[in-house]
């Protein structure tokens, strides 16, 4: 106890001796428990498979932040520093960083939104703000986007989510839409049979549901149809192309008239 009080009597500055080894020994205490805690939420991290890698290195680094953050407050204390006027310090540092730093923050809590939420995955081919691509990375400030002619997209994670997103990889199945014209001297049942057969050549095309082909409007100078087919997610493209080729092939097959925009002029003689 005599050499605790001599010790508190040897001043560096305005703080004790005694006041520096107690902020030691509580230095000591912290980071052992830091320690202690970081390593079981380390282990409830490992243990959890739903949460993104990148998600796990940025709440590593936001608890030890965190911790860190409390054990200065506390070894402040200890050194006769006072908690209140530090607590507000930091608080007004924490205003003007995030003030400063708004457009990455906001980046950054949407990447831990889109990490949480999984409204689309690697590998998925998305749409996103306009820019269609199939996802490369999915990071907590940006998500990396390659185009059909491979170009490298990488698009700010806020504009993700306050925008639409549309996620044609989300079902194993989609739909394929191409609208045709014929001539209004071709009967229905005619086109009807050269679109059907044009969808028949193709093998990843589905037979169930059944194939689909209406009239969906009337020109000017051709009649609209509409033909519809499903298939694989995978094979979207691969059938789209396909029932495009194979419906120029089919209408000169069935005698179909494949129309453009024209205008017919009738002259009239009067003599």
């Amino acid at each position: 106890m005599g050499i605790f009080d001599s010790l508190s009597s040897i001043k560096l500055g305005d703080v004790s001796i005694s006041s520096i080894l107690s902020a030691l020994i509580v230095y000591i205490i912290c980071y052992i428990a830091i320690k202690i805690l970081c390593r079981a939420f380390e282990k409830i991290l490992d243990s959890s498979r739903h949460i993104d890698a990148s998600l796990k290195s940025f709440f590593r680094s936001a608890i030890k932040a965190v911790l860190w953050t409390i054990a200065v407050i506390i070894i402040a204390g200890t050194l006769g520093i006072p908690v209140t006027s530090l607590v507000a310090v930091l608080s007004v540092a924490g205003v003007a960083l995030s003030l400063a730093l708004q457009g990455l923050l906001s980046n950054l809590f949407s990447g831990i939104t889109l990490l949480t939420t999984h409204p689309f995955k690697v590998g998925d081919y998305v749409e996103i703000g306009g820019q269609s691509g199939t996802v490369k990375s999915i990071g907590l400030f940006y998500t990396g986007l390659a185009t059909a002619d491979n170009h490298m997209i990488y698009a700010p994670n806020g504009s993700i989510t306050s925008g639409q997103i549309i996620n044609y990889s989300a079902e194993n199945t989609r739909r394929v839409i191409i609208c045709v014209t014929a001539s209004y001297d071709s009967a229905t049942e005619d086109v009807r049979a050269a679109c059907l057969d044009a969808i028949s050549m193709i093998d990843k095309a589905f037979s169930e549901p059944p194939p689909f082909v209406a009239i969906s409007s009337y020109g000017s100078s051709s009649i609209e149809y509409t033909v519809r087919v499903w298939c694989r997610t995978e094979d979207y493209w691969d059938v789209y192309f396909a029932l495009n080729e194979n419906l120029r092939t089919c209408f000169d097959k069935h005698n179909v008239e494949m129309c453009y925009d024209h205008l017919n002029v009738h002259l009239i003689n009067d003599k």
